[in-house]
C-alpha cells in the first residue's frame, strides 16, 4: 500500500510540474488517503503483534 502512495505522489509531482494542477491535486489527496490507511493498518498490526507475544 505504501508503494501505491509513493506512485501517486510521483504522479502528482509530474502532473504539477507539467501544469496539470487539477490532476495533481487529485493525486495528492488520494496519496494522503492511502498513506493514512497504511499508517492505521501498520499500527493495528503492531498492536496485534505485541498482544500475540504475551
Amino acid at each position: 500500500m505504501l508503494h501505491y502512495a509513493v506512485a501517486f505522489f510521483s504522479i502528482a509531482l509530474v502532473a504539477g510540474a507539467l501544469g496539470f494542477t487539477g490532476i495533481a491535486a487529485g493525486a495528492v489527496e488520494f496519496t494522503k488517503i492511502l498513506f493514512l490507511v497504511f499508517i492505521v493498518l501498520f499500527v493495528i498490526s503492531l498492536v496485534m503483534g505485541l498482544n500475540r507475544r504475551r
